[in-house]
């Protein structure tokens, strides 16, 4: 069984683990007493207590002597070992594997396939198993009234272990897989963060450069006055005259580029005005990939009619961009872009002639995700692990787009199907 490396944060929160455990001590507490002091059935009493008080003085030590809100994987794993001890101790004293509440012996263990690492579940689990065979031999009866004894037949009594042991490792096994999976997604989900806080801090120097456009322009109106003095008093000096001659031009020249900064920070780029359609989403991306590929890009806008303009939108960008990326990376010379419109949707259709999405991952409907890794050895240096996929997919899906992957029948490489219904576009 093979799990990608995807993070190294194993850990538990401290305070969600601390109340579980204050959660369990009461529960357990109101069960002995019931027994005891309701029921009036006779067993080791005192020695469950004692178990329990010094399980909870063990809390009071996590709480308030461990300062890390996280617990590492090794501590974790500690003290989730030291719960299965006690609560294997209380069976232990209370009818051992026929206690109705030996399933609660499985929790620490599906409790750390959820967070912890691979590892520490298969040891839990293990020593649960070990737990489990002990109390099958070696236990107290289970508490009961006068002189009724509750005898297991040993096929029932051997079968509850068993029972518990295929319960636990079905439970753990899912739960480390979709620990793993949500561990996946959560380190993609931060890649998409980084990158849209670049974005948005690249899309902010437009505004600095009209801050800094109009702090510059005092110092620098005094820096002209003071040459053209200096021109008046030494004009005739032709080493020095060509000298602020050339500091005149050269200050005209910067304030020609503060002033145009000051009118419009993003004056070198139209693709970041406030109202634009998609097609100028799409020109402004090919053309930017124009400048670095040889490779011929053909916008069809046959069947675009009435664009319907949106707010600019950094997600947008990024999502194009990826697809549009991806198409000029896989196909061998030719990228299709197709906007389609109608009255209800419209549509953005990216279309190579490479050598498409790999079957293994169309077939199990897998592209999208993050971290995925196809078994077609003829690419997969290219293909790499989805994180750009799983990244434009992602941010374009939040601006109510609809995603469709397949490979053309066309030309046999890859084709992204991007839809919008018309009403969710204009929210953009």
């Amino acid at each position: 069984m093979k799990f990608l490396k995807t993070s190294n944060l194993y850990s538990l929160n401290k305070s969600t683990y601390v109340y579980l455990r204050w959660i369990a001590y009461i529960g357990q507490i109101i069960a002995i007493l019931i027994v005891r002091f309701l029921l009036e059935y006779k067993f080791n009493y005192f020695a469950c207590i004692s178990i329990i008080f010094f399980s909870v003085l063990t809390n009071f030590y996590l709480q308030f002597k461990i300062k890390d809100n996280q617990l590492n994987n090794f501590t974790s794993t500690v003290y989730l070992s030291y719960d299965i001890f006690q609560l294997g101790i209380l069976l232990f004293f209370t009818g051992g594997v026929t206690n109705p509440f030996v399933f609660l012996i499985l929790v620490p263990a599906v409790f750390s396939s959820q967070y912890l690492h691979f590892l520490s579940s298969v040891i839990l689990v293990a020593f649960i198993i070990i737990i489990l065979i002990v109390l099958t031999f070696f236990y107290y009866d289970l508490p009961h009234p006068g002189e009724l004894h509750f005898n297991a037949p040993e096929y029932y009594l051997y079968g509850i272990p068993i029972s518990v042991t295929i319960g636990l490792i079905f439970l753990v096994y899912f739960g480390v897989k979709f620990g793993e999976e949500s561990r996946i997604r959560k380190k993609a989900y931060d890649k998409i963060q980084e990158l849209m806080a670049k974005e948005n801090e690249l899309l902010s120097l437009g505004g600095q450069a009209a801050a800094a456009a109009h702090s510059l322009g005092t110092p620098l109106s005094t820096i002209l006055l003071t040459v053209k003095e200096l021109q008046k008093e030494f004009g005739n000096n032709n080493k020095i005259s060509k000298d602020l001659d050339l500091l005149v031009s050269q200050s005209n020249r910067c304030r020609e580029i503060l002033k145009r900064l000051s009118l419009n920070p993003n004056i070198e780029d139209g693709f970041l005005d406030t109202n634009i359609s998609l097609i100028d989403y799409v020109n402004e991306i090919v053309r930017s990939y124009q400048e670095i590929s040889s490779k011929e890009f053909v916008i069809n806008l046959d069947h675009y009619k009435n664009p319907i303009n949106t707010h600019k939108s950094t997600e947008i960008i990024y999502g194009l961009r990826n697809f549009i990326g991806n198409a000029n990376k896989f196909s061998k010379k030719k990228i299709e872009i197709f906007l389609n419109s109608n009255k209800k949707t419209t549509n953005i259709i990216i279309r190579d002639d490479g050598p498409g999405f790999p079957k293994d991952l169309i077939d199990k409907h897998r592209l999208g995700e993050p971290y995925i890794r196809t078994a077609n050895q003829g690419n997969i240096s290219k293909y790499g692990l989805g994180l750009g996929t799983f990244i434009g997919k992602t941010l374009l899906e939040k601006n109510f787009a609809n995603i469709n992957f397949k490979n053309s029948l066309e030309t046999g490489g890859a084709e992204v199907i991007i839809k919008w219904e018309n009403n969710d576009l204009k929210k953009v």
